[in-house]
């Protein structure tokens, strides 16, 4: 992974209690949280079929 830069963005209230819970369910941080979940978007776009 590359340098970590400040990122911000708005969330509905309810995706950001969901990841909290998260993040103390599994104990990782919610920027590990969310790198994983950006990756994993990324990847699946990358992979669907170009129209």
């Amino acid at each position: 992974m590359g340098e970590k830069k400040t990122f911000s963005t708005r969330v509905d209230e309810d995706r950001i209690k969901d990841l909290k819970h998260l993040a103390v369910d599994t104990d990782r941080s919610l920027g590990d949280l969310l790198a994983e979940a950006i990756q994993d978007l990324v990847q699946k776009h990358q992979k669907a079929p170009k129209k």
